[in-house]
């Protein structure tokens, strides 16, 4: 389709319908025509066109919506009836013209507005039928259109085969397979479906049948056909907002159904399968397809040439059809394909051109074996020379690839100067100056920054109690014993000495002492006196007895952010990283033979960003990163070595121009609880918590990072 845009532009100045061209076959005399006549016949106009000679085929015919005109060329044809023009007024018929030119005349019917004709040949005479368009049915409801008329008249016409086929853009096809090309047929729209009706033609019982072709997800959903009367009715059922077009090729008659995307901006919708030429419409029988494409040539104002190798015959009925498909028709019916040259186009078959599009490139190759060595000098701006030239002598890899210089073409470079020097022919220098324009620029710097949030808090929570019960007083129970604290009692000591040579005797009296504390108490458990604390004691009145009661609680709360931010800027498609940080010593101890000796190693514990960014199009960055952030914890030391702690993101992003984006995060939470307490009393109610004791700890730590890319122009200044 793409081959026939360029018809557009030539068709677009002139919207008219194309009528249907045919070719007599070669008679051994001209013919002549003798007389025209037109009358009306009810709603329609008859044209009775008397000629020397029978016409073997119906003549070519094409319509023209502005100025509205119907025209027929008779080949081998000379004006017979005296006069080159009449006005005739009868009704939307106002006169005719009759123009001779070389071997063939042009009848042309002047209309006040654009008709529907048709054709058929009677004995000597040649009748043309002027109709209304938009004709409505009897029902009045629906339009009605008959696509071709009956020109093989008193020929049982069959319908052979009926194919369901899904276009490339999702369009239903049915493709129709007829006896012969001179069938006629009807086709309308009723209600919601589509109807075709073959006219005097018969249908074999193996194709009366329902095709159901949901499964092929076009807008048909079943196909219809039944004898109905002398004739066969095709009901096409499509679903939804759908448009159709049909024609006919020599014996193949196809009808395409395909789905309308609504838009909601445009009055009318649909868009016949994306073709964009001006409708038109042909009624050609059985013609020379050279004929046929001249008289296309001549009418559309084209310069074309037409290979002799171009032969056969085509049958087309086509009814308001974009001009480049009906092009396209054509070629694909009979193998055919153009080239243009400036304003003329080639007509050809497709090997024929193959071939001789081959041949030129052969005779291009041997001219280029043959064609005399330039050198020539290529200064460098931001390629380095090295590359370069290893690009242009290096051969691709892979099926199909090749160097960009030519077979005796070689390059030098000079790293000092940053110049290649390039020898080869003036063709190929040509390809390595543009190549080296594309290459050659400056690259565009990217500043992307990052943000390593880290943050932690964490909660301690302590409760314990201590009983504890004093007695001052002891008992002496004998000579020795035990206090009533449950102490050890030493019982008081006296001893006495003499005085031999005075006689005094002299003594001395030591009381009796508690071996161990005053004291009897209970400690529970694990205590720790720290943090907060309430006591509470109970005594006598001589404060010999005291029973003491402690309660301590403990709470500690922390908090603490941490925020990296490494930035680096870098060119478009070039890798960057930036570290910073410390490498913690590690020592290894190896003993042997001879003893134990220690080595030294270091490991890196640093925070590294390492990306390459490549800007699109679209003017967004797409960035390759990798995101390391690593630390001591010298908490948790290993034979005096800590380990490492390490957070690392590696992805692969788009992001927009001075955007920020998440892309990454860890959350942890670590909580524990504890107890501690006496069997028994520690499972009591209400009193039980005097003998146990609780620990309740808590961390929280949560890790982000953002990433933020800037393109960097020329007017931007870093700061």
């Amino acid at each position: 389709m793409k081959l026939f845009k360029w018809l557009t532009t030539a068709l677009a100045a002139s919207c008219f319908a194309l009528g249907g061209f045919a070719s007599t076959q070669e008679m051994a005399r001209p013919n002549s025509i003798e007389q025209v006549n037109a009358a009306h016949q009810g709603d329609d106009i008859l044209v009775k066109i008397d000629l020397k000679e029978a016409l073997a085929a119906p003549p070519a015919g094409f319509g023209v919506v502005n100025p509205a005109r119907v025209a027929f060329d008779f080949p081998e044809t000379v004006n017979g009836s005296g006069r080159n023009g009449q006005t005739v007024n009868e009704g939307d018929l106002k006169s005719f013209n009759i123009v001779q030119a070389g071997g063939r005349t042009r009848l042309v019917l002047n209309l006040v507005r654009a008709m529907n004709y048709s054709t058929r040949i009677e004995g000597k005479s040649l009748y043309v039928t002027l109709s209304a368009l938009g004709k409505i049915t009897d029902s009045g409801a629906h339009k009605a259109t008959r696509f071709t008329e009956e020109s093989a008249v008193g020929v049982q016409h069959a319908i052979r085969d009926i194919a369901f086929r899904r276009g490339k853009e999702g369009e239903g096809r049915i493709i129709v397979d007829l006896s012969d090309s001179g069938t006629g047929i009807d086709i309308r729209q009723q209600g919601s479906a589509l109807v075709v009706d073959f006219l005097r033609t018969s249908l074999p019982e193996n194709l009366r049948r329902r095709l159901d072709v949901t499964d092929f997800a076009t807008p048909v959903t079943n196909v219809t056909t039944a004898p109905q009367g002398d004739g066969v009715r095709m009901t096409i059922s499509p679903k939804g907002l759908w448009e159709h077009h049909a024609y006919q090729t020599d014996n193949q008659f196809v009808v395409e159904v395909k789905k309308i995307v609504e838009d909601p901006s445009k009055l009318v919708q649909g868009s016949k399968l994306g073709y964009q030429g001006p409708r038109v419409s042909i009624n050609y029988q059985n013609g020379d397809v050279r004929a046929l494409l001249r008289l296309m040539a001549e009418e559309l104002g084209l310069n074309a040439v037409i290979s002799e190798t171009v032969s056969g015959t085509t049958t087309l009925v086509l009814k308001e059809v974009p001009a480049d498909q009906v092009i396209d028709i054509i070629f694909q019916q009979k193998g055919l394909d153009m080239r243009k040259n400036g304003n003329v186009i080639l007509i050809a078959p497709r090997d024929e051109i193959a071939t001789r599009e081959k041949l030129e490139f052969e005779s291009k190759q041997q001219i280029s074996d043959l064609e005399p060595m330039r050198t020539e000098t290529f200064p460098l701006n931001y390629q380095k020379a090295d590359d370069v030239a290893k690009i242009l002598a290096t051969t691709g890899q892979g099926a199909g690839s090749q160097r960009l210089l030519s077979k005796r073409g070689s390059v030098i470079f000079d790293t000092k100067s940053n110049t290649v020097f390039v020898n080869d022919i003036a063709s190929k220098l040509e390809e390595v100056r543009s190549f080296l324009k594309v290459i050659d620029v400056g690259s565009r710097q990217v500043l992307i920054e990052a943000r390593v949030v880290e943050a932690s808090d964490s909660f301690n929570k302590n409760l314990g109690v201590r009983l504890n019960f004093l007695n001052r007083q002891s008992q002496q129970v004998g000579n020795s014993g035990i206090g009533i604290d449950g102490g050890a009692y030493i019982p008081p000591t006296r001893t006495s000495s003499m005085d031999m040579t005075t006689g005094k005797v002299t003594g001395t009296f030591t009381p009796g002492t508690q071996t161990t504390p005053q004291t009897f108490g209970v400690n529970l458990p694990s205590f720790a006196p720290t943090g907060g604390t309430i006591a509470f004691s109970l005594f006598n009145a001589s404060l010999t007895r005291i029973l003491n009661l402690e309660l301590a609680a403990l709470e500690t709360d922390g908090g603490g952010k941490i925020i990296s931010s490494p930035r680096v800027i870098t060119a478009n498609n070039v890798k960057a990283k930036i570290e910073d940080g410390t490498e913690v010593p590690y020592i290894t101890t190896v003993c042997g033979n001879q003893g134990c000796t220690n080595t030294v190693s270091f490991k890196p514990a640093k925070l590294s960003l390492e990306t390459t960014p490549q800007i699109t199009p679209e003017g967004t960055v797409r960035m390759k990163l990798v995101i390391k952030k690593e630390e001591p914890d010298w908490t948790r030391q290993v034979a005096n070595n800590p380990p490492i702690k390490s957070s690392t993101v590696e992805t692969d992003v788009v992001v927009e121009n001075g955007g920020t984006l998440v892309v990454g995060g860890v959350f942890k939470t670590d909580s524990s609880t504890s107890n501690e307490r006496i069997p028994f009393f520690g499972d009591l109610p209400y009193v039980g918590f005097l003998f146990k004791y609780q620990q309740n700890t808590g961390s929280r730590r949560e890790l982000l990072i953002f990433i933020t890319p800037r393109i960097v122009n020329e007017q931007m200044a870093i700061r």
